[in-house]
């Protein structure tokens, strides 16, 4: 097989398949029922037409036939009067219109012959396309329910295409709101963290750290006094050397500690 040929077959084969998905069978039918009413109308109008040919002629006929009866008045006439040779021209008249009547009454005949043909025929036809729709409408009832079972189950199912969609519509709905309860913690735990004070604000993490631990001794020195007034305070405070944590032992900067003391001598 040449290269035109399989392409002509590949086309012919993808158009054929291109067809079948889009053909619709009631659609179909209902074209090849009012084909076949076309065609019963042609053959009814040719009926008409040959039946109209038939009269035209069965008019002439008689015409020729009431000639008949003129010339044989006038052949009659003629001798009566004695003449003959009137007499002789009548009759020849006579005889020509004869073989012309003939000749009418066979077309007449092979006409009528043909007329009951085609009536025979017609009547043929007539009888199928009322079979046709007969069966078209059972087709198309079986087609159109069993096209809607098949929408049903795939609804059902959701193996249509409208539910696929569907499907696809709720799965990115629902990776958007993974994405968005994910954005949302993300951003509740670098609220918390401090994260947008740290973007919004010219502190650093040890002025947060100083604000804290001054709030912290004021909420201390306020609930003593509190205690103070309702008689709950206590009777000997722990010695400040308790209190305050051993440093750990680690190396320090001399520079960092002479700073230190200098800012503890300036408090005092």
């Amino acid at each position: 097989m040449g290269i035109f040929s399989r392409m002509s077959y590949v086309i012919r084969s993808k158009l054929n398949a291109l067809l079948n998905r889009a053909e619709d069978p009631t659609e179909t039918l209902d074209y090849s029922y009012e084909q076949m009413r076309d065609e019963l109308q042609d053959v009814k109008r040719g009926i008409a037409d040959l039946t109209t040919q038939k009269k035209r002629l069965e008019i002439q006929k008689r015409r020729l036939e009431e000639n008949v009866e003129k010339h044989n008045r006038q052949a009659r006439e003629a001798v009566n009067q004695d003449r003959d040779d009137l007499a002789r021209q009548a009759l020849e008249k006579k005889k020509q219109k004869m073989a012309q009547i003939e000749e009418l009454e066979g077309q007449v005949a092979s006409l009528q012959n043909t007329q009951d043909n085609l009536v025979s025929k017609k009547n043929e036809l007539q009888n199928r396309i009322e079979e046709f729709r007969t069966q078209k409408e059972t087709i198309k009832a079986r087609y159109e329910a069993a096209e809607a079972s098949t929408r049903v189950s795939e609804a059902m199912t959701g193996a249509g295409k409208e539910m696929e969609d569907v499907s696809r519509a709720i799965e990115r709905a629902r990776e958007r709101t993974d994405d968005m309860e994910a954005r949302s913690e993300a951003l509740d735990e670098l609220q918390d963290s401090g994260a947008f004070e740290d973007a919004l604000s010219d502190k650093d993490s040890i002025d947060r750290e100083l604000e804290s631990l001054s709030t912290d001794n004021e909420v201390e020195s306020e609930l003593e006094t509190l205690k103070a007034e309702a008689g709950k305070g206590t009777t000997s405070a722990a010695p400040e050397a308790e209190a305050e944590a051993e440093p750990e032992t680690e190396s320090v900067d001399p520079a960092v500690e002479a700073e230190l003391e200098d800012i503890k001598e300036e408090d005092n």
